[in-house]
């Protein structure tokens, strides 16, 4: 069977959630080979393999952090010389289709980002994704090189299946080039005890009808009693109610998580577009005629701020 080259999402050797999904898709369409760049490769090959990494390629060097992307698209087509896979997969981060940008490029090959689904074809994988503000899903393969493929997270549900995961060290050269840019200075990202927006599995988001800043806590406290991440419209975002790196929407975040929950929110096209492939959706809207009533599974016309405390209330008393 085909190989696959899967890369890696991970901090300090901990696999991050997207990666697991695309090992399991990676299974429909051949042996998945995990390409991991960075330290902790030896803590990572155990989380890698319980999900069907048949090997692991590794290595570790400083260019991966002191540089941009450019070292570790270096890497991983070192990685494509190495295996020749029957496709690669990336991760839909912002980094991660840079990457696979670049890689097919390099290589040659057509790339499709952004797809929620992945399957077995006879010319090759067919890839699935939500086009034209997710009003549309289409059906895609690439017909030039070898796929490289962007996979959004959530897209698919981890599913374990343990293989042998053995670690190979990987030899990368990196050019001239790819040293150009270099990093001079991190500033941490403040935690917020919240999942990563584009990686919950349940988003709350506010909009218009928040009303202002001093009112975003009532979206906090249900969120936080779900366990979920919170987002927020371009609306809410440009009036400075909540952070620019929460806005979801077509100039914001696309988000794909199990339950969405939108309150005080119309439900404008630009919003849609980001979160119209959540698998349940649910608004909150005094405004019985809102646009977001037109794509919901529930939807509960009334005042948030009546509606959305006794909801996090009921979740508190039901979760003991």
């Amino acid at each position: 069977m085909a190989e696959v080259l899967v890369y890696v999402d991970h901090v300090d050797g901990a696999v991050r959630k997207p990666t697991l999904e695309l090992l399991t898709l990676a299974r429909r369409i051949g042996e998945p080979v995990a390409v991991h760049l960075g330290a902790g490769a030896d803590t990572a090959a155990a989380t890698l393999a319980e999900y069907g990494a048949v090997k692991v390629l590794a290595a570790d060097a400083a260019e991966f952090a002191d540089y941009l992307v450019a070292p570790k698209v270096d890497a991983l087509e070192a990685a494509y010389r190495a295996v020749s896979p029957a496709a690669v997969l990336v991760p839909s981060s912002a980094e991660g289709k840079e990457i696979a940008a670049r890689l097919a490029v390099r290589i040659g090959s057509g790339i499709i980002t952004d797809a929620v689904d992945l399957e077995a074809g006879d010319e090759g994988p067919v890839a699935t994704q939500s086009v034209f503000a997710a009003a549309f899903t289409t059906k895609s393969r690439v017909t030039k090189g070898t796929p490289v493929i962007t996979v959004k997270p959530n897209s698919a549900a981890p599913e374990a299946a343990p293989a042998a995961g053995t670690v190979e060290q990987l030899a990368v050269s990196f050019g001239e080039k790819s040293t150009g840019t270099k990093v001079v200075s991190r500033t941490p990202r403040e935690s917020t005890g919240r999942p990563e927006l584009t990686e919950a599995a349940i988003v709350v988001s506010g909009g218009r009808g928040v009303n202002g800043a001093e009112n975003f806590p009532v979206i906090e406290a249900l969120a936080d009693s779900l366990g979920a991440a919170v987002g927020a419209s371009r609306a809410a975002v440009d009036a400075g109610w909540y952070p620019h790196t929460n806005q979801v929407g077509q100039t914001g975040k696309s988000v794909s998580p199990q339950l969405y929950i939108a309150a005080g929110i119309s439900g404008a096209i630009q919003h849609r577009a980001g979160m119209q492939t959540s698998k349940t959706i649910v608004a909150i809207n005094k405004d019985a005629e809102a646009p977001i009533f037109e794509l919901v599974d529930y939807g509960v016309v009334g005042d948030l701020f009546a509606v959305v405390p006794q909801l996090t209330d009921e979740i508190k008393s039901r979760k003991g």
